[in-house]
C-alpha cells in the first residue's frame, strides 16, 4: 500500500491564501458595492445627478482594487466572487434603476424592459468574463466591460443633468437607445482593448507623466462632457477593430 504524505506547508499555506480574505482590496470592493447601493438611493430621491457621479467613483474603485490584489499579491477566490457581485449591483441594478427612474418610466412597458434587458446583460457578462477569463486573450475583453457599459448609462444622465437640459421625448428615445445599446455590446463577442498589458510597477519616460498630467487637466474642465465623450469613443472603437479585422485579408492556408 502507498504510503500517504502529509500535505507539505508550504503547499497548504498556499492553498489558505488563495481562498483567504484581504482586508484592503476587499474594502475596495466594498466601495464598488456602496456606490451602487448609493446610486440607487438618490436616484429615488430623484437626485440623478449625484446617481450617476457615484457610479464614475464605482466604477473607478472597481478599477483599483483589482490592481491593488496583484501589486500586494493578495488575490482570493473570495475577492474574485465578491467583486462579480459587487459589480452586478454597481454596474447593472443601478445603472438601469437611475435610467428607468431617469427616462425610461414614461415608455411603459417598452421602459422597464429595456431597463431590465441592461441589467440581465451584465450579469451574463460578467458570468461569461468570469468562465472565459483564463481562455481569452487578456489583451482584450469579449464584449463591452459592464464599468463602461454603466459609464455609458451613467454618463447620459450626468451631462443632462450637468447642463440642465430638458427631458423631451426626443431624449426618452435616446436614453432608450444607448440604453439597449450598452445591452447588445456588453454580449456581443466584439473584442475591447482591455489596456491590462501595461505594467504599472515599470518606469516610464517623462513625456507619459505629462500626458497623464495634461488629460487630468482636460477631464477637469467639464467632466461630465469629456467622460462621456471617452467612453462614447472606448464602445465604438470594439466595433471599428470588429470591422477591421475582418476587412483584413486572411493568409492563405
Amino acid at each position: 500500500m502507498a504510503e500517504m504524505h502529509p500535505p507539505r506547508k508550504g503547499l497548504l499555506r498556499g492553498t489558505l491564501r488563495r481562498r483567504g480574505i484581504y482586508i484592503l482590496p476587499n474594502l475596495f470592493t466594498t466601495g464598488v458595492l456602496f456606490g451602487g447601493f448609493y446610486a440607487i438611493v438618490q436616484a429615488m430621491n430623484t437626485r440623478y445627478e449625484h446617481a450617476a457621479i457615484a457610479i464614475f467613483v464605482a466604477m473607478v474603485l472597481d478599477f483599483l482594487d483589482g490592481r491593488i490584489a496583484r501589486l500586494t499579491r493578495t488575490q482570493s477566490e473570495f475577492g474574485a466572487e465578491y467583486d462579480s457581485l459587487a459589480d452586478v449591483v454597481a454596474f447593472g441594478a443601478a445603472p438601469a434603476l437611475v435610467m428607468y427612474e431617469w427616462a425610461l418610466r414614461p415608455l411603459g412597458r417598452l421602459g422597464w424592459i429595456v431597463a431590465f434587458a441592461y441589467c440581465a446583460a451584465t450579469a451574463l457578462r460578467l458570468a461569461r468574463f468570469n468562465v472565459l477569463h483564463d481562455v481569452v486573450d487578456k489583451r482584450y475583453f469579449q464584449g463591452l466591460p459592464s464599468p463602461a457599459a454603466a459609464a455609458l448609462v451613467a454618463g447620459l444622465v450626468w451631462i443632462i443633468e450637468y447642463f440642465d437640459l430638458q427631458r423631451t421625448e426626443a431624449l426618452q428615445a435616446t436614453a432608450c437607445v444607448v440604453t439597449f445599446f450598452a445591452a447588445i455590446t456588453m454580449v456581443t463577442s466584439v473584442p475591447f482593448y482591455s489596456f491590462k498589458d501595461i505594467n504599472f510597477r515599470r518606469s516610464v519616460p517623462f513625456w507619459a507623466v505629462l500626458v497623464i498630467v495634461v488629460g487630468l487637466i482636460v477631464v477637469s474642465v467639464s467632466p461630465a462632457l469629456v467622460l462621456f465623450g471617452l467612453f462614447v469613443g472606448y464602445a465604438l472603437s470594439g466595433y471599428a477593430m470588429w470591422l477591421w479585422q475582418r476587412r483584413r485579408p486572411r493568409a492563405p492556408k
